[in-house]
């Protein structure tokens, strides 16, 4: 028998990680979603298939309230051809997509609509004028992005973060990065999450950044610098999401084999862990952007209207947790 069959047997007998039957996250949100009002969303050039029956889908669904905002003869053509009717929403007109993400984020900004959500133009267009210090969404929180995830191979909703926004983020922004997530994660029912700090090793080394970036940021954690979860680090991927790894590396943790938030060194890394979760894994994912005044609904332009449906779920959840008046 060759070494591969060894191993791929011993993988079928002896799994690391339990696997649930089906997919068994992302429904439960928007669930969740029917008993609350829609949120009002400001929907930024929706021109393509995804982006518009995504937007449609969410609204029928009773998630979001939204305003179009982009050519109007384009994503009226756009609606014919595909087979949805938006006679019914609000049409901004912007001639560009420059335009139309400044009027988005004036709407926003202004208290008229209480999500912002991505269409078809590219993220570095739609969060130009959305970070913009004094006429932004901007508060006093950093702001970053979280991957929210359903997969087969993992009993527990997992959140990745940051993998879209903050490139090499300090020790500084990793504790809003981290804060953010913590306050996501209880918006999504989870009320204590569980943090795994993530670094190729288990131990600090002062070579390895992201070794004493953890261990900083569970020691700011004991110091209620940080609030709401359980944070363990560093941990590398295998310890944080299997018990049983984590048990043969004789590691004893509340975090390990169970994290909630997966805390990434960089974008890099964070982009490649998700993608590959997606590609080779099968999880679902969904997107937003944390720490502005309204939640930003933000997907790949080559994500599913499904995709788009669970994030606007996502965003109405997260809206409603930050707003009192209305029980969650």
């Amino acid at each position: 028998m060759s070494d591969l069959a060894t191993l791929a047997e011993a993988v079928a007998v002896d799994p690391l990680v339990g696997h649930p039957p089906d997919y068994h996250v992302f429904h439960q949100f928007i669930e969740r979603c029917k008993a609350l009002p829609a949120i009002t969303t400001a929907v930024v050039w929706p021109l393509s298939e995804v982006a518009l029956k995504g937007a449609v889908e969410a609204a029928a669904a009773g998630i979001i309230e939204p305003t179009l905002i982009g050519p109007g003869d384009a994503m009226q053509a756009l609606a014919a051809k595909i087979g949805v009717d938006i006679s019914k929403y609000p049409i901004v007109e912007a001639e560009t997509e420059a335009q139309a993400a400044t009027a988005a984020v004036v709407i926003c900004r202004a208290g008229n609509a209480q999500a912002l959500m991505k269409g078809s133009l590219h993220t570095d267009e739609l969060l130009k004028p959305a970070l913009q210090r004094d006429t932004g969404l901007r508060t006093a929180r950093r702001v970053s992005h979280v991957f929210i995830m359903d997969t087969p191979a993992y009993a527990r909703t997992l959140l990745i973060t940051d993998a879209a926004i903050n490139i090499t983020p300090d020790l500084e922004g990793k504790v809003d990065i981290v804060q953010n997530a913590i306050d996501l994660a209880h918006a999504l029912g989870i009320p204590e999450p569980k943090v795994a700090l993530l670094s190729a090793i288990e131990t600090v080394n002062p070579k390895i950044q992201s070794t004493l970036d953890a261990a900083a940021l569970c020691k700011m954690a004991d110091r209620g610098q940080i609030t709401g979860g359980i944070l363990d680090g560093p941990l590398a991927f295998d310890t944080a999401v299997s018990l049983k790894a984590a048990q043969i590396k004789k590691l004893v943790s509340p975090v390990t084999g169970q994290a909630d938030i997966l805390v990434v060194p960089d974008l890099e890394s964070g982009n490649m862990l998700a993608k590959q979760l997606e590609y080779l894994g099968g999880a679902q994912l969904a997107g937003i952007v944390l720490g502005a005044r309204v939640p930003t609904i933000l997907t790949s332009r080559a994500d599913s209207a499904e995709t788009r449906l669970v994030s606007c779920a996502v965003a109405a959840l997260l809206h409603y947790a930050a707003h009192p008046a209305f029980k969650v």
